[in-house]
């Protein structure tokens, strides 16, 4: 079973913790963890993007001119797409960019990206930030004694306002709840900081 070493909020060794092993040390699949990333990119984007077709541009009842003896080409109607300010052809229309994957395939894409951050040593857990107030500063020092490097990101097992708040005017560090874990953020963290509560409720939750 992998473990790994649990700190104090002033970064000291406060003994070791033992980590799923069904969590920690899955089966990593690089294609797997692509389809789950690709999955969640496409469903944030809205898909709102519409445009006229030349059915639904107004107007255009009259020809623009008579059919034969202008010299020009005929013209039916100026809601063609030739015509400035006429219908678009094949332009885009609201859609939904959903798509499906299992619910295994995604839990198992969600294991493979935490053992391989365990693997990099990217993991940390913490008794908790013992903050006293809401004050980034402090925050900063907390982040600073566990070597929390680069994009954070705080793994809490339930709403904290003081981190929540302490963290807001970091722009490196996320703060997100164990059960709303997700292989993007997981994937942009350089380091992940769970505390002993949100570390039991994730294995409680994905293990």
């Amino acid at each position: 079973m992998p473990q790994t070493t649990m700190l104090t909020a002033d970064g000291k060794e406060a003994g070791s913790v033992d980590l799923a092993e069904t969590l920690f040390g899955a089966k990593v699949s690089e294609s797997l963890i692509h389809q789950a990333v690709i999955r969640q990119l496409a469903g944030r984007r809205v898909g709102t993007a519409d445009t006229l077709t030349r059915g639904e541009v107004h107007g255009g009842g009259k020809k623009p001119w008579r059919q034969k003896g202008t010299g020009r080409a005929r013209q039916g109607t100026k809601t063609a797409p030739q015509w400035a300010g006429g219908g678009v052809v094949f332009g885009p229309h609201p859609r939904s960019y959903e798509q499906r994957m299992p619910s295994k395939m995604r839990r198992s894409a969600l294991r493979g990206v935490l053992t391989a951050k365990q693997a990099d040593g990217a993991v940390r857990v913490v008794e908790g930030f013992a903050l006293d107030e809401i004050k980034t500063r402090t925050m900063l020092d907390r982040l600073g004694a566990w070597n929390a490097e680069g994009k954070v990101l705080v793994v809490l097992a339930a709403r904290d306002e003081k981190v929540e708040r302490s963290c807001r005017n970091l722009q490196e560090v996320r703060v997100i709840l164990a059960d709303s874990l997700n292989v993007v953020d997981l994937l942009q963290a350089d380091t992940i900081v769970f505390t002993r509560d949100a570390l039991d409720r994730a294995q409680a939750v994905y293990a």
